[in-house]
């Protein structure tokens, strides 16, 4: 990470590691966390046995999201003292954002027990108790060839209300009227009726059944194709996009690439809107999941409160279920491969492997699925441990090797914030589009799309900012302790 000219300059001949961590706390304290690593980094090459500093990174990096990096940032602090406390609260932290709940809750009862009358620490150890007993019944509830969640909706018994005002789907179908009034509904800040909602989700599941892991999309040498990355809850600016690039139909087709819920406050918004179009133009609208879209990751990051809160839990369960069958991944024209994370742990992957993923499961820690979801590029030759602690990071040999042994021009994938909105990396090989701008209202970052045309596959990029949006603030549905690691 560069630093700013002037601060290079003071610090070039530095040798005190407290320098050094002064300066990345105020790094920190501007967001600039990318920044504030590089230098603890520095602080810790001068200092290695200060666990202090470790911890200090280790907050850093949870605010990157690189909670495996992080993960392993507070085992070294609380290797080299065992006592300090933060280093727990830290390694709780990490442990909760990997979904590794029962190592989260012994580390919450370890700072609980040591700080007894820490109030903050009772609650968040109260809290994650609550939360491992609460999945701990729902397992024990669970049976192999338990009944759909879908089974137990009653879509007759659900009445249309009179004082209803929102969209009417038609002979039970979506139609172009039908979106444009539910987009309209949703800028207003109004609800689609639940028996509508139910039928949505069970349209769209009946026909994700149907979808290999990995679909090959065809694009004529006239067409025009847009790819978009990550839109995580935030509608407004998701209509945006569409105001920008023109609404989704047979003459304008879209992929929508993973991540699309989650954090942002508007979830339940952006979802049925997609699948609205979906179902309106199934062959000229496709989705990717990404690695939000798992009961986890909805568990923590707001989609499942969300849902609860404008729905119900029961609708939250549906969605689980519908998120399993999404498909992993889109060929363009067997030329161009979209996934929402990356490339794999192992090499001679195929695009027929692909095809071949058992997707109907909440996302594995490892295999192809995983790397699929989760995995990130990186500058280096090989491949390394995620800094998130699921999935690899892929150098640019392993792009070349892919799209060599497939066929392939370049592969896209999203995954990441980027300030621009996009990255072209592994000499041009390998593309980043992110397409959440003012990511939770913080980051300050350009969004991007992406454009094609069938004759030459080559991509065009727009950007744009964000617009604004009504005062609920990102992450308002969001599990509190998952919050709570980032106080």
């Amino acid at each position: 990470m560069d630093l700013e000219p002037a601060l290079a300059e003071k610090l070039a001949n530095e040798t005190d590691p407290e320098v050094f961590k002064k300066e990345a706390n105020k790094l920190f304290n501007a967001q600039s966390f990318g920044s504030a690593i590089s230098l603890y980094s520095k602080a810790i090459d001068l200092d290695p046995l200060n666990a202090v500093l470790y911890s200090n990174r280790s907050f850093a990096h949870l605010k990157t999201e690189c909670f495996g990096a992080a993960l392993n940032d507070a085992n070294k602090a609380i290797e080299l003292n065992k006592n300090y406390i933060k280093g727990y609260y830290r390694r709780a932290s990490a442990y909760l954002a990997l979904g590794k709940y029962k190592q989260a809750l012994r580390d919450y009862e370890a700072v609980h027990k040591s700080c007894p009358r820490d109030e903050d620490a009772k609650r968040k150890f109260n809290e994650c108790s609550k939360l491992v007993k609460k999945i701990a019944f729902e397992k024990a509830i669970a049976v192999e060839g338990s009944r759909s969640a879908f089974e137990s909706v009653n879509l007759e018994a659900m009445t249309i209300e009179p004082d209803y005002n929102g969209p009417h789907l038609e002979d039970g179908k979506v139609t172009l009227k039908f979106v444009q009034e539910l987009m309209d509904t949703y800028k207003k800040e109004q609800k689609l009726h639940r028996r509508y909602a139910y039928k949505i989700l069970r349209d769209v599941y009946d026909y994700f059944q149907m979808q290999p892991s990995l679909v090959d999309v065809t694009i004529g040498a006239d067409e025009k194709f847009t790819i978009c990355g990550d839109i995580h809850g935030q509608f407004y600016d998701l209509m945006n996009i569409f105001e920008l690039n023109g609404l989704p139909s047979e003459t304008n087709p879209y992929l929508f690439n993973g991540d699309f819920v989650d954090r942002g406050s508007f979830s339940v918004e952006c979802i049925f809107t997609l699948f609205s179009f979906k179902l309106l133009y199934p062959n000229h609208f496709y989705m990717s999941r990404g690695n939000h879209e798992s009961k986890t990751m909805n568990q923590m990051y707001g989609f499942e409160g969300e849902v609860t809160a404008k729905y119900s839990a029961q609708m939250a369960e549906v969605f689980t279920e519908v998120y399993n069958w999404l498909p992993l991944a889109h060929c363009l024209n067997r030329r161009v491969l979209i996934m929402h994370g990356g490339l794999f742990a192992q090499d001679d992957v195929t695009l027929d492997d692909i095809r071949k993923v058992d997707r109907n499961k909440q996302p594995p820690d490892s295999g192809l699925m995983c790397d699929l979801l989760w995995s990130d590029p990186q500058p280096a030759e090989g491949r390394a441990p995620s800094k998130r602690g699921v999935g690899v990071q892929f150098g640019p040999d392993v792009t070349k090797r892919f799209i060599a042994k497939n066929n392939l021009d370049y592969i896209v994938r999203s995954h990441e914030v980027k300030a621009e909105g996009y990255e072209v990396a592994h000499d041009g090989k390998c593309i980043t589009v992110f397409s959440a701008p003012n990511y939770c209202d913080t980051m300050l970052n350009q969004a991007a799309y992406i454009t094609l045309n069938g004759a030459d596959m080559r991509p065009n990029f727009h950007q744009y900012s964000a617009v604004p949006h009504p005062k609920v603030q990102p992450m308002a549905y969001a599990n509190s302790l998952l919050l709570s690691l980032m106080s």
